[in-house]
């Protein structure tokens, strides 16, 4: 794995047709009590860490040839767009629901001396292998390193780093303090064999106005699920 550490630049949103998204009426909206409360915080990110199994997954996608780093992000994407929570954002107060959501993460740059990274974007697609071989070429054909005119004025996005470099118990993240940032964080260590098993350092950080440990819950399990039934 050549993949790096994190800190992706917040912009203010506008000029948004990216996606289908409908607005939420907060007012009728069943989460009101839980998204007032926690949007009033100064800081109302919160992160879980936790270790996956990824013995047959991390099999699978060397049989296939897969870069196990892009096959983790189209894992966590896909599946993250199952959770409802985990698509809605917050605009000045107001909150959406995007109908898709896609990755935008770091890579090494191995060009460079002094280990420097890129922020990719890049959009979401059903099909792993095309995902694989479309992501491995726009990491190599990006020349500027943060890629920030594919950010600019987006919030459909997840925010994904891996530091493989480190089997961490838990990890936190540059971010400005503004309660209107709301694109989930997710990340992942360094795997490491414990009793017979392959695990995988892994982080979880959301606005806890929009999604609670429950959600986190839902979305860590679905991960599981698919990491262990991946063919």
């Amino acid at each position: 794995m050549n993949f790096l550490y994190f800190a992706h630049h917040i912009f203010k949103l506008s000029h948004f047709q990216i996606n289908q998204m409908q607005h939420i009426d907060i007012e009728n909206w069943e989460r009101k009590e839980h998204f007032n409360f926690f949007y009033r915080m100064d800081y109302p990110q919160f992160n879980i860490c936790m270790n996956l199994d990824v013995t047959k997954f991390l099999s699978h996608t060397k049989s296939q040839n897969l870069s196990f780093y892009f096959a983790m992000i189209h894992a966590v994407t896909q599946i993250a767009n199952k959770i409802e929570n985990f698509k809605y954002r917050i605009r000045e107060g107001k909150v959406v629901l995007h109908e898709l959501v896609h990755p935008s993460f770091t890579y090494m740059d191995n060009a460079t001396k002094g280990n420097l990274f890129k922020f990719i974007t890049v959009d979401f697609q059903e099909s792993i292998h095309s995902f694989n071989t479309s992501t491995k070429a726009a990491c190599e054909q990006q020349q500027d390193f943060l890629g920030l005119e594919k950010l600019k004025g987006r919030d459909d996005l997840l925010y994904l780093t891996c530091v493989p470099w480190i089997a961490f118990t838990h990890i936190s993240h540059t971010i400005s303090i503004n309660r209107n940032d709301s694109v989930p964080r997710i990340s992942w260590g360094k795997y490491f064999a414990q009793e017979g098993k392959i695990l995988l350092p892994f982080s979880v950080q959301v606005h806890h106005a929009l999604a609670d440990g429950f959600h986190i819950g839902q979305f860590v399990n679905l991960l599981q699920e698919y990491l262990d039934d991946f063919k």
